[in-house]
This record gives structure tokens, sequence and C-alpha cells, in this order.
């Protein structure tokens, strides 16, 4: 069930940026494409800003936990990020920061 689900993320990360040669995932998406495809609502970009304040994140952390977030959304088959997808990423980031401190 694990793997159908990659699977199908995959493909549709590999249909979404199906105009870029190489690499067609979101651990490469550039700023645009994060504005175009990983669009946060108002709870989730607050969330985010909070969680930032919180754990003293950086503009790079941003990024990455917003890539994070669209691949689970993606996990799910879900077209949009939710809020429970930006959670989800900035908990697991959080987890990163506590092993590596």
């Amino acid at each position: 069930m694990i793997r159908r689900r990659v699977e199908q993320a995959r493909s549709i990360q590999w249909e979404r940026y199906r105009y870029r040669a190489s690499c067609p995932f979101n651990s490469v998406m550039n700023g645009e494409e994060l504005r175009r495809f990983a669009r946060l609502d108002r709870e989730g970009q607050e969330m985010l800003q909070l969680a930032f304040e919180t754990l003293g994140l950086s503009a790079r952390a941003y990024d990455r936990i917003v890539k994070v977030a669209r691949t689970i959304a993606d996990l799910e088959g879900a077209e949009a990020i939710a809020t429970e997808h930006v959670a989800e990423a900035i908990h697991y980031r959080a987890l990163d920061r506590a092993l590596t401190f």
C-alpha cells in the first residue's frame, strides 16, 4: 500500500514537472515553481510564520518545509497543500533540528 502511494506521488510529480528534462520532483523546485505549485493558504502561511518565530528557522528552511508539505500532499493525492500538510512538514523539520543539536 505504501509503495503504491509513493508511486502515485512520483507520477503526480512527473506529470507536474514534465517540461523539466531532468529530476522532475518537488525536491528541486525553484522559487517560481514554489509559488506556482506549492501555494499555502492563509492558515498554512500563519502556521509556518509561527514556526519560524518559535524555531528560529532560515529562509532556506522555509523552502524545504514547503517542498516537504507539497510532497505530503502528493502522497495523499491532494491537489492543494492543506494546513495539516504544513504542520506535518514543520514537525519533521523540528525533529531534524532536535537530532542535530
